[in-house]
Protein backbone atom coordinates (compact mmCIF):
# COMPACT_ATOMS: atom_id res chain seq x y z
CA UNK A 1 0.00 0.00 0.00
CA UNK A 2 1.18 3.23 -0.70
CA UNK A 3 1.65 5.27 2.36
CA UNK A 4 0.25 8.95 3.29
CA UNK A 5 3.04 11.80 3.41
CA UNK A 6 4.67 10.68 0.25
CA UNK A 7 6.74 13.63 -0.37
CA UNK A 8 9.49 12.46 2.53
CA UNK A 9 10.26 9.00 0.64
CA UNK A 10 12.21 8.56 -2.63
CA UNK A 11 10.80 9.12 -5.58
CA UNK A 12 12.43 6.04 -6.98
CA UNK A 13 10.68 3.83 -4.15
CA UNK A 14 7.33 5.84 -4.93
CA UNK A 15 7.09 4.97 -8.63
CA UNK A 16 8.17 1.20 -8.32
CA UNK A 17 5.12 1.16 -6.27
CA UNK A 18 2.71 2.32 -8.55
CA UNK A 19 3.87 0.37 -11.20
CA UNK A 20 3.31 -3.11 -8.62
CA UNK A 21 0.02 -1.40 -7.58
CA UNK A 22 -0.77 -1.45 -11.44
CA UNK A 23 0.57 -5.00 -12.03
CA UNK A 24 3.18 -3.86 -14.17
CA UNK A 25 6.10 -5.18 -15.03
CA UNK A 26 8.90 -2.86 -15.84
CA UNK A 27 9.26 -3.90 -19.17
CA UNK A 28 5.23 -3.03 -20.17
CA UNK A 29 5.92 0.20 -18.32
CA UNK A 30 8.94 1.25 -20.04
CA UNK A 31 7.45 0.20 -23.67
CA UNK A 32 4.13 2.35 -23.06
CA UNK A 33 6.44 5.25 -22.29
CA UNK A 34 8.91 4.75 -24.41
CA UNK A 35 11.95 4.02 -22.64
CA UNK A 36 14.69 1.72 -21.52
CA UNK A 37 13.73 -0.84 -18.71
CA UNK A 38 17.16 -0.24 -17.64
CA UNK A 39 16.66 4.27 -17.81
CA UNK A 40 13.32 2.57 -15.63
CA UNK A 41 14.87 0.67 -13.72
CA UNK A 42 17.65 3.11 -13.18
CA UNK A 43 14.99 5.67 -12.31
CA UNK A 44 13.00 3.25 -9.50
CA UNK A 45 16.43 2.52 -7.69
CA UNK A 46 17.25 6.27 -7.68
CA UNK A 47 20.37 6.11 -10.02
CA UNK A 48 18.94 8.50 -11.75
CA UNK A 49 16.17 11.25 -11.20
CA UNK A 50 12.95 12.06 -13.96
CA UNK A 51 12.83 15.31 -15.29
CA UNK A 52 9.40 16.74 -14.52
CA UNK A 53 7.89 15.90 -18.41
CA UNK A 54 9.01 12.31 -17.27
CA UNK A 55 7.45 11.73 -13.56
CA UNK A 56 4.54 13.36 -15.38
CA UNK A 57 4.73 11.08 -18.32
CA UNK A 58 4.52 8.30 -16.10
CA UNK A 59 1.69 9.26 -13.45
CA UNK A 60 -0.46 9.60 -16.81
CA UNK A 61 0.22 6.06 -17.77
CA UNK A 62 -0.04 4.57 -14.33
CA UNK A 63 -3.39 6.52 -13.67
CA UNK A 64 -2.07 8.01 -10.40
CA UNK A 65 -4.55 10.45 -8.92
CA UNK A 66 -4.05 14.22 -9.12
CA UNK A 67 -3.58 14.22 -5.38
CA UNK A 68 -1.09 11.87 -5.15
CA UNK A 69 0.58 13.23 -8.41
CA UNK A 70 1.49 16.45 -6.80
CA UNK A 71 3.21 13.70 -4.06
CA UNK A 72 4.99 12.27 -6.75
CA UNK A 73 6.70 16.37 -8.18
CA UNK A 74 7.56 16.89 -4.57
CA UNK A 75 9.20 14.04 -3.70
CA UNK A 76 11.35 14.57 -6.84
CA UNK A 77 11.84 17.93 -5.51
CA UNK A 78 9.37 19.96 -8.34
CA UNK A 79 6.59 22.22 -7.35
CA UNK A 80 3.06 20.74 -6.85
CA UNK A 81 1.02 21.28 -10.12
CA UNK A 82 -2.59 20.99 -9.40
CA UNK A 83 -4.05 23.14 -7.14
CA UNK A 84 -6.90 22.30 -4.92
CA UNK A 85 -9.64 25.03 -3.91
CA UNK A 86 -12.69 24.61 -1.30
CA UNK A 87 -15.86 24.48 -2.61
CA UNK A 88 -16.90 28.12 -1.32
CA UNK A 89 -13.85 29.34 -3.52
CA UNK A 90 -14.46 31.98 -5.47
CA UNK A 91 -12.86 30.64 -8.44
CA UNK A 92 -15.06 27.40 -7.76
CA UNK A 93 -18.08 29.48 -7.97
CA UNK A 94 -19.04 27.91 -12.02
CA UNK A 95 -18.47 24.16 -10.37
CA UNK A 96 -20.48 24.75 -7.45
CA UNK A 97 -23.21 26.36 -9.12
CA UNK A 98 -23.20 23.27 -11.42
CA UNK A 99 -23.12 21.19 -8.60
CA UNK A 100 -25.92 22.97 -6.88
CA UNK A 101 -28.14 22.97 -10.34
CA UNK A 102 -27.72 19.16 -10.97
CA UNK A 103 -28.46 18.51 -7.31
CA UNK A 104 -31.52 20.59 -6.88
CA UNK A 105 -32.98 19.80 -10.93
CA UNK A 106 -32.96 16.18 -9.29
CA UNK A 107 -35.93 16.53 -7.39
CA UNK A 108 -37.93 15.30 -6.43
CA UNK A 109 -35.35 12.19 -6.88
CA UNK A 110 -32.64 11.89 -4.33
CA UNK A 111 -28.96 13.02 -5.74
CA UNK A 112 -26.13 13.99 -3.45
CA UNK A 113 -22.50 15.08 -4.01
CA UNK A 114 -19.74 13.01 -2.14
CA UNK A 115 -16.29 13.92 -1.87
CA UNK A 116 -13.19 10.94 -2.36
CA UNK A 117 -13.68 9.62 0.70
CA UNK A 118 -17.60 9.69 0.61
CA UNK A 119 -18.05 12.38 2.76
CA UNK A 120 -21.41 13.93 1.51
CA UNK A 121 -20.89 17.84 0.04
CA UNK A 122 -24.21 18.31 -0.88
CA UNK A 123 -27.19 17.05 -1.22
CA UNK A 124 -31.03 18.01 -2.93
CA UNK A 125 -33.91 17.90 -0.66
CA UNK A 126 -35.29 14.75 -1.84
CA UNK A 127 -32.15 13.13 -0.35
CA UNK A 128 -32.89 15.00 2.87
CA UNK A 129 -36.42 13.72 2.92
CA UNK A 130 -35.15 10.10 2.95
CA UNK A 131 -32.43 10.11 5.27
CA UNK A 132 -34.35 12.16 7.75
CA UNK A 133 -37.07 9.15 7.88
CA UNK A 134 -34.32 6.00 7.81
CA UNK A 135 -30.67 7.05 9.61
CA UNK A 136 -30.38 8.19 12.80
CA UNK A 137 -29.03 11.83 13.25
CA UNK A 138 -25.67 10.77 14.79
CA UNK A 139 -24.82 9.22 11.41
CA UNK A 140 -25.90 12.37 9.48
CA UNK A 141 -23.93 14.79 11.59
CA UNK A 142 -21.28 16.22 9.72
CA UNK A 143 -18.72 15.40 7.99
CA UNK A 144 -21.18 12.52 7.39
CA UNK A 145 -20.10 9.47 5.11
CA UNK A 146 -22.61 8.43 2.61
CA UNK A 147 -21.31 4.61 2.40
CA UNK A 148 -21.41 4.57 6.33
CA UNK A 149 -25.13 6.09 6.58
CA UNK A 150 -26.02 3.45 3.90
CA UNK A 151 -24.56 -0.15 5.63
CA UNK A 152 -24.54 0.76 9.75
CA UNK A 153 -27.47 -0.85 11.55
CA UNK A 154 -28.34 2.84 12.49
CA UNK A 155 -28.76 3.89 8.63
CA UNK A 156 -30.20 2.65 6.21
CA UNK A 157 -29.17 -0.86 5.96
CA UNK A 158 -32.40 -1.89 8.10
CA UNK A 159 -34.57 -0.76 5.82
CA UNK A 160 -33.07 -1.92 2.97
CA UNK A 161 -35.01 -4.99 1.40
CA UNK A 162 -32.07 -6.47 -0.82
CA UNK A 163 -29.05 -5.49 1.77
CA UNK A 164 -27.28 -8.34 0.84
CA UNK A 165 -26.95 -8.09 -2.89
CA UNK A 166 -26.63 -3.77 -1.95
CA UNK A 167 -24.06 -4.39 0.52
CA UNK A 168 -22.15 -6.22 -1.77
CA UNK A 169 -22.00 -3.62 -4.80
CA UNK A 170 -21.10 -1.01 -2.34
CA UNK A 171 -18.22 -3.20 -1.33
CA UNK A 172 -17.32 -4.08 -4.68
CA UNK A 173 -17.06 -0.06 -5.72
CA UNK A 174 -15.20 0.91 -2.65
CA UNK A 175 -12.38 -2.14 -3.66
CA UNK A 176 -12.59 -1.15 -6.63
CA UNK A 177 -11.67 2.85 -5.41
CA UNK A 178 -9.24 1.43 -3.68
CA UNK A 179 -7.51 -0.16 -6.12
CA UNK A 180 -7.54 2.80 -8.18
CA UNK A 181 -6.22 5.35 -5.70
CA UNK A 182 -4.20 3.45 -3.24
CA UNK A 183 -5.63 5.70 -0.51
CA UNK A 184 -5.23 4.26 3.45
CA UNK A 185 -8.11 6.38 4.73
CA UNK A 186 -10.82 4.01 2.27
CA UNK A 187 -9.27 1.14 2.96
CA UNK A 188 -10.19 1.54 6.73
CA UNK A 189 -13.34 2.63 5.59
CA UNK A 190 -13.59 -1.07 3.61
CA UNK A 191 -12.61 -2.84 6.78
CA UNK A 192 -15.33 -0.97 9.31
CA UNK A 193 -17.92 -1.54 6.46
CA UNK A 194 -17.16 -4.89 6.02
CA UNK A 195 -17.56 -5.96 9.93
CA UNK A 196 -21.18 -4.41 10.00
CA UNK A 197 -23.82 -6.84 9.82
CA UNK A 198 -25.97 -7.96 6.58
CA UNK A 199 -24.63 -10.60 4.40
CA UNK A 200 -22.10 -11.01 1.69
CA UNK A 201 -19.01 -8.72 1.33
CA UNK A 202 -19.13 -9.33 -2.94
CA UNK A 203 -21.56 -8.59 -4.97
CA UNK A 204 -23.31 -11.93 -6.21
CA UNK A 205 -26.09 -12.93 -8.99
CA UNK A 206 -29.69 -10.81 -9.02
CA UNK A 207 -32.38 -11.25 -11.08
CA UNK A 208 -33.62 -7.79 -10.81
CA UNK A 209 -32.29 -7.04 -14.17
CA UNK A 210 -29.94 -5.08 -15.61
CA UNK A 211 -28.19 -2.69 -12.28
CA UNK A 212 -28.59 -4.09 -8.60
CA UNK A 213 -31.24 -1.65 -7.19
CA UNK A 214 -31.82 -0.12 -4.18
CA UNK A 215 -34.89 -1.42 -2.93
CA UNK A 216 -36.09 0.63 0.21
CA UNK A 217 -38.47 -0.21 2.70
CA UNK A 218 -40.61 3.07 3.54
CA UNK A 219 -43.23 2.37 5.34
CA UNK A 220 -45.50 -0.47 3.80
CA UNK A 221 -43.45 0.40 0.61
CA UNK A 222 -40.76 -0.63 -1.13
CA UNK A 223 -39.07 2.40 -2.91
CA UNK A 224 -36.68 0.61 -5.93
CA UNK A 225 -34.08 3.06 -7.27
CA UNK A 226 -30.94 2.87 -9.51
CA UNK A 227 -28.02 5.32 -9.78
CA UNK A 228 -26.08 7.12 -12.12
CA UNK A 229 -22.53 9.05 -11.31
CA UNK A 230 -21.62 12.44 -12.46
CA UNK A 231 -17.65 13.41 -12.76
CA UNK A 232 -16.41 16.60 -13.87
CA UNK A 233 -15.03 16.47 -17.24
CA UNK A 234 -10.92 16.83 -18.04
CA UNK A 235 -10.23 18.30 -13.89
CA UNK A 236 -7.15 19.70 -12.93
CA UNK A 237 -8.45 20.70 -9.60
CA UNK A 238 -8.17 18.18 -6.68
CA UNK A 239 -11.47 19.24 -5.55
CA UNK A 240 -13.16 18.88 -8.56
CA UNK A 241 -11.07 15.57 -9.44
CA UNK A 242 -12.32 14.10 -6.55
CA UNK A 243 -16.29 14.65 -6.31
CA UNK A 244 -18.67 12.87 -7.71
CA UNK A 245 -22.46 13.46 -7.84
CA UNK A 246 -24.80 10.20 -7.45
CA UNK A 247 -28.08 10.72 -8.40
CA UNK A 248 -30.95 8.25 -8.14
CA UNK A 249 -33.83 7.55 -10.52
CA UNK A 250 -37.03 5.46 -9.49
CA UNK A 251 -36.89 1.80 -11.24
CA UNK A 252 -40.53 1.85 -11.41
CA UNK A 253 -43.65 4.22 -11.69
CA UNK A 254 -44.76 2.77 -7.91
CA UNK A 255 -41.51 4.43 -6.79
CA UNK A 256 -41.89 7.77 -8.79
CA UNK A 257 -45.14 8.54 -7.47
CA UNK A 258 -44.15 8.03 -3.75
CA UNK A 259 -41.34 9.92 -4.38
CA UNK A 260 -43.12 12.73 -6.11
CA UNK A 261 -45.72 12.59 -3.04
CA UNK A 262 -43.26 13.70 -0.80
CA UNK A 263 -42.65 16.79 -2.45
Amino acid sequence: MILMHTQTRPIGDLLREWRQHRRLSQLALALDAGISTKHLSFLETGRSRPSRDMLLHLAELLGVPLRERNALLQAAGFAALYPQHALSDPEMRAARQAMETILAAHDPYPALAVDRHWTIVAANQATHRLLAATVAPHLLAPPANALRASLHPEGLAPHIANLPAWRGHILARLRQQIAATADPALSDLLQELAAYPGGTDHPSPTDSGLVVPLQLRLGDQILSLFGTITVFGTPVDITLAELALEAFYPADEATAAVLRGMK
